[in-house]
């Protein structure tokens, strides 16, 4: 079975100027009546399709190609509720004179990112503070600062980073107190916030914080602090066909009605002003094209159904190209939970699922 072209209409969602047509394509995904559809590793194999669109320290832009919209979404929601990471879960607070409350400091504490290799720890059954904590299962963070006046700031400053020494608590004046064998274990990594200016609070003289501060294995379905990252989202390849000519005096128009760059103009055999679709995936399917009477038989507008373009941010210790592994690890954790439970149903035995 050879790869269906980007041009086949089974794979296109239609887009209209009042609304979505070809939204379901059968019965279960990538079946049609009289066709032989058996699963196949190697025909999915060769349609399956990821790849690196752009890449930078905290961001990744990818192409999915060759899946159905159900498996996409659970790597989508794998990604923002189930790939672990480390965060403050509990605050100790010996002293804190700030004008924020304990609570709210505690929260914005357990917001902060860091940089910690979920892999290096273990997961704590119970998220309470009574369980025994150890240097397998718990990362421990020390904040003891006091705002105090600057001597040496010159006369009629008004400028409280020059007036004073600390007005401004940030991340990085979290302390991390190695535990065990964390010294070692985190050598080439020490833990601390993944950004060091993330700003918590303001001093003034004679206001201090001491805190203690335990981080912990957890996920996003718990809590959004344990999210790897700040965004995971997908949209379908847009799709454009211009299928009747556009009168030259029209393509500037015709243009216009597109996102910036996604239509191209040439010229053509006659000298002729002639739009062609220059980069369909940077559209916003605005579908403004279809409103003007002069253009809505003249072109198709659609999205490709398993053409999906990923965009994923890191927040954690993960680098972005490595968040679609983990999240994929998760999944078949998942897969083989569900074939465990589906062979103990067949041979009779009573079935537990977390």
């Amino acid at each position: 079975m050879a790869l269906s072209s980007i041009d086949d209409p089974r794979r296109h969602v239609r887009l209209e100027a009042e609304r979505v047509a070809h939204i379901s394509s059968t019965d279960f995904p990538g079946y049609y009546p009289g066709e032989d559809h058996s699963w196949n590793l190697d025909w999915f194999t060769k349609n399956l399709i990821v790849k690196i669109q752009r890449l930078s320290q905290r961001s990744c832009q990818f192409d999915l190609v060759g899946v159905d919209a159900s498996i996409a979404n659970a790597l989508r929601r794998i990604l923002i509720a189930e790939v672990p990471t480390i965060a403050i879960e509990h605050v100790y607070v010996w002293d804190n004179t700030s004008v924020i409350v304990d609570e709210v400091l505690a929260h914005r504490l357990g917001l902060v990112p860091l940089n910690v290799d979920p892999s290096l720890l273990e997961m704590k059954e119970v998220c309470y503070p009574d369980e025994t904590a150890t240097d397998r299962n718990t990362i421990v963070f020390r904040l003891n600062i006091a705002c105090l006046r600057n001597k040496n700031a010159a006369k009629g400053e008004t400028d409280p980073q020059k007036l004073y020494i600390n007005s401004n608590v940030y991340s990085s004046h979290l302390e991390w107190q190695p535990q065990g064998e964390q010294e070692v274990i985190f050598k080439d990594n020490v833990p601390a916030p993944t950004n060091p200016n993330i700003l918590l609070a303001k001093l003034r003289p004679g206001q201090e914080i001491e805190m203690e501060l335990h981080a912990i294995k957890g996920i996003g379905a718990t809590h959004a602090k344990w999210s790897p990252v700040a965004t995971a989202s997908y949209r379908l390849h847009p799709h454009i066909r211009i299928t009747e000519r556009i009168p030259p005096a029209s393509v500037p128009k015709f243009v216009s009605c597109f996102s910036p760059g996604v239509i191209g103009v040439k010229k053509n055999k006659k000298g002729e002003d002639e739009p062609y679709v220059a980069a369909a995936r940077n559209d916003s399917m605005s579908r403004e094209v279809l409103r003007h009477e002069e253009f809505k038989d003249k072109v198709e507008l659609s999205r490709i159904r398993d053409w999906f373009l990923f965009n994923i941010e890191s927040e954690g210790p993960y680098a972005p190209e490595r968040l679609l592994v983990e999240a994929i690890a998760v999944m078949r954790e998942k897969i083989a939970a569900v074939r465990n439970a589906a062979a103990a149903l067949e041979n009779g035995e009573d079935v537990e699922m977390s």
